[in-house]
C-alpha cells in the first residue's frame, strides 16, 4: 500500500494513500457504485474519514488539502452503496463526491449542477467538537466533554446541554450566571452580589473546564469562575451527573465546560455597544482572521468593558476582559495554539451573606424592599483571573491524533466585606471581615485518539495522562475594629467607615496535586450497537491547612448506545466521581470524609434534519455518600452572627428524576432550546432535603427569523418556570426552626433584532417582563436574596 503524498500544489490523492496508484476502470467503478455494503467509519477530521471510507468502499477520491482543512465528519454507519456512503461522510460540510472516469472528485455543492444552497459547515477545532459560532443554531454538531472522543449528542450516553454562541447573542447572555439560568435543569442560587452556586440534579456543580482542561472551584472563596464574561467563548457545555472520567476529583452535580472562541480563516469582526437598566453600559470588540498571506497563522482578539449598576442600592461593578489567541500551522498535519485571557471584576457596595436578614434580635420576621443592600459602600469582593494556555496537535497518516495541553491559571480575590445585621429590633451593626488570596494552577494533559480495527470492525480509542498542581495562599482578617457601629436598621444606606482590620487571623497555604492516567473507547459491536468503556486512575493529595490523600483511586465509566432506527437511539450509562472535602470540618474540626457519587442513567435520544435538531429523554439516579451538610444542632448554638467555625456532617443522599430536552431547528429560521426536569432529593432516612431547589423546572427559549418583506426582523422569547421551594431556617431569637417557602413562579423574557443594513443590527432584550418578585436564596446565614426585577438592554452591533 502506497504512503500518503502531497504534491507541491497541495493536491492530496486519497487513492494513493488507500489503493495505490492503479486506476480503476469505469465499469468497475460503476459496479461499485451500485453495490451496497456495511460501513462503520468513526467520526473524525474530514480528510481522514474520507480516506478510510474510500479504502473500505474500494472507490478512490481526489481532493485538495485546503478543501477539507478544519472540517469534520460524523462518519458513516450502516449499509449503503458508494454514492450514498460518500453523502453520509460529507453530510453538512457543503461538499459532495462526484464520480468520474478515474474515481471520485470532491466538489463544493455550489459547483454542482442544480445545487441549491451550501450546507452548514461543521468545523472541529482542537478536538473539542463543532464550533457553534456562525452556525445560527441552538444545538451543537459534535461534543467531546464526556469522553474526549468527538461524538454527536446522540452518540453520547449522558445528558448534556449546550448553550451555543447564537443563543448567547440572541438572549444577551453576557455572563455565566445568565447562561446557567438559560440552561435546562440548572438552578442558580445567589449567595450575595458576587457569589452564586449552580445546581444540577440536586448537587452543586464544582467542576469547571476551559477547553476541556479541568479545574475545581472553591465556592467559599470565590475567585472569578462564576463571574466569567461570555464574550470570549464559543459555547458552554454542561455535562450533568458524575463526571470523574475526565475531571478526576469533583462534585456529583456535573461539569461546566467553557469552550473559547477560535481564530477564523477569513477576516471578520464586530463592535457591540449596549445600554440598559440601572446604568448598565457595555462595549465589546472582537477581531479575527489570518495574519499571513498564506493563512498558516491566524489570530483573534477580544476586549470588553462593562460598567454595571444594579437594582440594589449603592452597588456597581466594573468588568474588564481581554483575550488573545494564535493558531499556527507548523505543517499540514501539526497545529500549535497559543493564547491568554484576562478578566478583572471590581465591585463596590458588595452585599455579603445574602442581602437582607430574615429576623431581628427578638426573632421577629422583618422585610425590606428589593433595593435593600446590607453591604456598606466600602464592601467589595474583587475577583480576577489570568490564564495562559497552549495546545499542540498532530495528525498521523493512520487517522490517529496526538494532543498536548498546557495551561497556567491565576485566580485571585481581594475582599474587604461587611454586612448590616440587626443588633436590636430597630438598629443594625456592621459585621466585617477581610479575605485576600490567590490560587495558581498549572495543568498538563496529553492524549492519543484514533480508530483501530478489531474483529472486522472499526472502533475508537483515547489514551491519556494528566497532571495538575494548584497552590492556594490566602489571609483572613476576622478581628476588625469599628468606630461608630450603630445604625438605623430600616434606613440603612451603606454609609459607614471601613474598620481597622488588625492582624491576620488565619492563613491559607494549601497545595493540591492530581496525577492520572485514563482511557476511553467506543466499541462498535454491531452496526446499531456501541459500547463505551473508560477508566481513570487518580492520585490526589492535599497538603497545608488540611491534609488529605487518595492514592490509586479508580474511577470507572460505562455506556451503551443502541440505534433503534435512523432517528432514535436508546442508551444507558454508569459514571462515578469523588471529592476530598475542603473547608468542611465536623464539630471536632476534622474534615468530613471524601464525597463520593455514582450516576445511573437510561434514556432515548433523537436526531433529526441531519443533526440540526436534537432531543433527549432521560431517567437518572445519583447515589452520594459523605455529602457535607450543616451540623444544625451544633451551628444553632453558635452566636447569631458567627462567621467562622460552622460545622458539617457527612450524610448519604439519593436523587431520582427525569429530564427531557429539545434543541435546534424546528423549521428554517426557527430555533428552540427547551427542557423539563423533575427530581426528588432524599437523605438516607428517606426525608426530602435540599428543598430550596425546586423539584420541577421548565425552560423554553425560541427565536424566529421572519421571511418576505420582514426578513430583516428576528423575534424571540422564552420563559423559566419552577415549582415550589422551601427552606427550614433556625430562628435564634425565638429558639425555633421556621419554614420559608416560595410558590411556583414564571419569568418571561423577550428579544427582537432588526438588521438595519448588511453590517448593522439593533437588538432589544427584556428580562422578567412581568416584574415578578422572587428569591434566589433563603436561609444562607439566616438571610435572603431577591432575583432581578424587570430590566431592559438595548444594543447595536456592527459586523465587518
Amino acid at each position: 500500500m502506497a504512503s500518503t503524498s502531497f504534491t507541491r500544489n497541495g493536491l492530496l490523492l486519497a487513492s494513493h494513500l488507500l489503493l495505490g496508484s492503479l486506476p480503476l476502470a469505469l465499469p468497475t467503478l460503476a459496479y461499485a457504485q451500485q453495490q451496497a455494503q456495511a460501513f462503520d467509519i468513526a467520526p473524525g477530521p474530514l480528510g481522514e474519514v474520507l480516506g478510510r471510507f474510500a479504502q473500505a468502499a474500494g472507490a478512490p477520491i481526489s481532493f485538495q488539502s485546503h478543501q477539507v482543512a478544519g472540517l469534520s465528519s460524523a462518519g458513516v454507519r450502516g449499509t449503503y452503496n458508494t454514492d450514498e456512503g460518500f453523502a453520509q461522510v460529507l453530510r453538512d460540510t457543503g461538499l459532495q463526491a462526484s464520480a468520474s472516469v478515474d474515481g471520485y472528485q470532491l466538489l463544493s455543492r455550489l459547483d454542482a449542477p442544480g445545487s441549491m444552497s451550501l450546507g452548514a459547515t461543521e468545523i472541529t477545532a482542537n478536538q473539542l467538537g463543532t464550533i457553534t459560532e456562525g452556525s445560527g443554531s441552538y444545538t451543537p454538531g459534535t461534543i467531546a466533554t464526556a469522553t474526549k472522543m468527538v461524538l454527536t449528542p446522540r452518540e453520547t450516553p449522558q445528558s448534556i446541554s449546550v448553550v451555543t454562541r447564537q443563543a448567547m447573542d440572541d438572549f444577551n447572555l453576557d455572563s455565566i450566571d445568565d447562561v446557567m439560568r438559560h440552561t435546562p435543569g440548572i438552578t442558580v442560587s445567589t449567595f450575595d452580589t458576587e457569589r452564586t452556586n449552580y445546581y444540577a440534579r440536586g448537587f452543586a456543580i464544582q467542576n469547571f473546564q476551559y477547553d476541556g482542561v479541568p479545574t475545581t472551584r472553591n465556592d467559599g472563596y470565590a475567585a472569578g469562575q462564576t463571574l466569567s464574561d461570555m464574550a470570549i467563548y464559543d459555547r458552554v457545555e454542561v455535562l450533568k451527573g458524575t463526571t470523574g472520567l475526565m475531571t478526576g476529583a469533583g462534585g456529583p452535580g456535573g461539569t461546566i465546560n467553557l469552550v473559547r472562541k477560535k481564530p477564523t480563516s477569513d477576516f471578520q469582526g464586530h463592535v457591540d455597544l449596549g445600554a440598559g437598566s440601572w446604568d448598565n453600559y457595555r462595549s465589546e470588540l472582537d477581531l479575527s482572521g489570518p495574519l499571513t498571506e498564506s493563512g498558516n497563522v491566524r489570530g483573534r482578539a477580544v476586549a470588553v468593558y462593562q460598567d454595571k449598576h444594579s437594582f440594589m442600592d449603592h452597588y456597581q461593578r466594573t468588568t474588564n476582559v481581554y483575550y488573545g489567541i494564535l493558531e499556527l500551522d507548523l505543517s499540514p498535519d501539526t497545529l500549535l495554539t497559543l493564547g491568554a485571557d484576562y478578566q478583572n471584576n471590581d465591585p463596590k457596595g458588595s452585599s455579603w451573606s445574602g442581602s437582607r436578614s430574615l429576623f431581628d434580635t427578638q426573632g421577629n420576621d422583618i422585610s425590606f424592599p428589593r433595593a435593600y443592600n446590607n453591604g456598606p459602600k466600602w464592601s467589595g469582593w474583587q475577583q480576577y483571573t489570568r490564564t495562559v494556555f497552549s495546545t499542540l496537535e498532530h495528525s498521523f497518516e493512520n487517522g490517529w491524533i496526538a494532543k498536548a495541553n498546557l495551561s497556567n491559571q491565576l485566580n485571585g480575590y481581594h475582599a474587604p466585606l461587611g454586612y448590616a445585621s440587626p443588633s436590636s429590633t430597630s438598629t443594625a451593626s456592621v459585621y466585617a471581615a477581610k479575605y485576600t488570596g490567590r490560587t495558581l494552577s498549572n495543568n498538563a494533559d496529553f492524549y492519543l485518539s484514533g480508530p483501530f480495527s478489531l474483529m472486522g470492525r472499526e472502533h475508537q480509542l483515547v489514551v491519556g495522562a494528566s497532571t495538575s498542581r494548584s497552590h492556594w495562599k490566602g489571609k483572613d482578617y476576622y478581628n476588625a475594629t469599628h468606630g461608630n457601629n450603630t445604625f438605623d436598621l430600616y434606613s440603612w444606606d451603606g454609609d459607614s467607615d471601613e474598620p481597622d482590620w488588625g492582624n491576620v487571623s488565619a492563613r491559607k497555604d494549601d497545595v493540591t496535586r492530581q496525577t492520572a492516567g485514563y482511557f476511553s473507547t467506543r466499541l462498535s459491536l454491531t452496526d446499531d450497537l456501541s459500547l463505551l468503556l473508560g477508566s481513570r486512575l487518580t492520585d490526589y493529595r492535599l497538603t497545608g491547612s488540611n491534609d488529605s490523600r487518595e492514592t490509586g483511586k479508580l474511577i470507572p465509566y460505562a455506556g451503551l448506545v443502541y440505534d433503534l432506527d435512523e432517528h432514535f437511539s436508546a442508551y444507558a450509562s454508569y459514571t462515578e466521581i469523588f471529592m476530598p472535602q475542603m473547608l468542611r470540618p465536623d464539630r471536632n474540626n476534622k474534615m468530613v470524609e471524601p464525597d463520593e457519587g455514582k450516576n445511573y442513567e437510561v434514556g432515548i435520544k433523537g436526531e433529526f434534519f441531519d443533526g440540526r435538531l436534537n432531543t433527549s429523554l432521560a431517567y437518572f439516579e445519583i447515589h452520594e455518600e459523605n455529602r457535607a451538610e450543616e451540623d444544625i444542632d451544633y451551628n444553632n448554638n453558635l452566636p447569631p452572627n458567627a462567621l467562622v467555625d460552622w460545622a458539617y456532617v457527612g450524610i448519604k443522599a439519593k436523587t431520582k428524576g427525569y429530564e427531557a430536552e429539545v434543541s435546534g431547528e424546528l423549521a428554517p429560521g426557527w430555533q428552540v432550546q427547551a427542557g423539563y426536569t423533575h427530581k426528588v432529593i432524599l437523605d438516607d432516612s428517606g426525608k426530602k432535603f435540599s428543598t430550596w431547589e425546586p423539584e420541577d423546572q421548565l425552560n423554553f427559549y425560541t427565536s424566529y427569523k421572519l421571511t418576505g418583506s420582514l426578513d430583516r426582523l428576528t423575534l424571540g422569547g422564552g420563559a423559566r418556570w419552577q415549582g415550589k421551594g422551601w427552606q427550614d431556617v433556625y430562628n435564634s431569637g425565638k429558639g425555633v426552626t421556621q419554614e420559608f417557602s416560595q410558590d411556583p413562579y414564571w419569568l418571561v423574557d423577550l428579544m427582537a433584532r432588526y438588521q438595519l443594513s448588511k453590517n448593522l443590527s439593533a437588538s432589544v432584550n427584556v428580562n422578567n417582563l412581568f416584574d415578578k418578585e422572587y428569591f434566589t436564596n433563603i436561609g444562607f446565614y439566616r438571610s435572603s436574596y431577591y432575583g432581578d426585577p424587570r430590566n431592559v438592554m438595548v444594543s447595536t452591533r456592527w459586523d465587518f
